[in-house]
């Protein structure tokens, strides 16, 4: 089975096993994501989704939020931790947003990453889920996966792993396919304790159990 076919048949039983294919952030604005993806850094998205609400309740626009005080951001936000460089990266960010682009987060990936605390990881999953365009969010998950199911061979820094996906994943497969690797990840192929193989939709095509994969 070469990587392109294995890749395929991933996504066609992942499909099944996880229909809905959606962010564990939640948000209801594009703004909102960017905020969250940025708290998200070494940090559950649970307890994100906690913390954004006071964030929000507080400074409910890019506006305030851009015209909020650095240290009163920071308190909220840090039962996510690393609060002081989070603070700093959402607020700049934000001003960002206000001053350049009409309180819009840009549709465009590299204008994506000039922005503050937006990585390739970020710029990926807001173009994937915001704008519905072609995207490979490589989290924790999506590495690890990747590399057991054989579609990577040993790859673990987060931008080798995406472009080496871009060449088997169908682009519009992308974000979604990303999405399920992330319940897949928590519920079956876990990182913290052994996966549970017996219970993997994809055991028999995996190369963790021996199946060999081809270039």
């Amino acid at each position: 089975m070469t990587k392109e076919e294995l890749a395929l048949e991933v996504i066609e039983r992942l499909k099944k096993e996880y229909p809905l294919a959606q962010c564990t952030l939640d948000y209801n604005q594009a703004w909102k994501l960017l905020v969250s993806v940025r708290l998200a850094a070494q940090c559950t998205d649970a307890r994100v989704n906690v913390v954004v609400e006071d964030l929000y309740a507080k400074y409910p626009d890019v506006e305030a939020l851009a015209e909020a005080p650095v240290e009163e951001i920071e308190k909220i936000v840090r039962p996510c931790g690393l609060g002081k460089s989070k603070a700093r990266d959402i607020s700049a960010c934000m001003k960002i947003l206000r001053d350049q682009y009409h309180g819009k987060v840009p549709d465009d990936f590299n204008a994506l990453l000039k922005l503050p605390g937006v990585g390739r990881k970020s710029a990926n999953l807001i173009m994937g889920d915001v704008f519905g365009k072609p995207a490979i969010v490589t989290d924790t998950h999506c590495i690890r996966l990747v590399n057991r199911i054989g579609l990577v061979d040993g790859i673990k820094e987060p931008k080798k792993v995406e472009l080496a996906l871009w060449k088997i994943i169908p682009p519009e497969e992308g974000s979604d396919f990303c999405h399920r690797l992330v319940y897949h990840g928590r519920d079956v192929c876990t990182a913290r304790t052994a996966p549970y193989c017996n219970k993997c939709c994809l055991e028999d095509i995996c190369q963790k159990n021996g199946v060999e994969v081809k270039e």
